[in-house]
């Protein structure tokens, strides 16, 4: 099976190209939604995580408060290295055993980190979905309503748009409008396609 890593900046819109990959009919392993799985309370990562930076990190409820371990990692390059540390690996280990159980002629893998954290071996192809820091910036602002130095904060700490770009076997330029963004998806579906019936 063709295993096709899905990545790009925040912002740039992988969530959408995924959809409309997933409408094609392609299986789709989310690594944001396993790094979400994994630390659900009980899990031993949620032990890890509160352990390195204490239980202030959690909710009433005992879930992760997402917002305040946002808030300290993406200010401080150690503390975010240490959360990797513990989030990483686990979330390599879980994507690793879904690629497994896939039966199809090729899957997406959506890592948003896919360059940052080495993850480029399990996959055959890079796709980038792309598009300018402006639009990148404001769609941010807009679908989070996150303040715009935290927004360039969390840029900052992810690969710039010309290592992502230099990566890339295949991109997808997101700067337009939706409807242009599904023909090139429906194109890169028939690509990959062709592709797999070699691999």
């Amino acid at each position: 099976m063709l295993r096709i890593g899905l990545t790009g900046g925040i912002g740039c819109g992988k969530s959408t190209v995924a959809e409309l990959f997933a409408r094609h009919g392609v299986p789709v392993i989310d690594s944001d939604r396993i790094a979400r799985e994994v630390v659900e309370p009980g899990e031993p990562a949620l032990r890890d995580i509160i352990d390195a930076f204490g239980s202030d990190m959690l909710q009433a409820d005992g879930h992760l408060d997402r917002a305040a371990l946002r808030e300290l990692v993406f200010h401080d390059a150690a503390a975010r290295e240490r959360l990797n540390a513990i989030v990483h690996p686990r979330v390599r280990d879980a994507i690793e055993k879904r690629l497994h159980g896939f039966d199809a002629p090729y899957g997406i893998v959506v890592v948003p980190l896919l360059i940052e954290a080495g993850m480029t071996d399990l996959i055959d192809r890079v796709l980038v979905v792309d598009c300018d820091r402006d639009t990148q910036l404001a769609r941010i602002e807009t679908r989070d309503g996150m303040d715009r130095e935290l927004a360039e904060a969390i840029i900052a700490t992810q690969a710039g748009r010309e290592t992502r770009l230099q990566h890339a076997d295949d991109v997808i330029d997101n700067s337009g409008r939706v409807d242009a963004l599904a023909t090139r998806v429906a194109e890169l579906d028939g690509y990959y396609r062709q592709l797999a019936r070699g691999v």
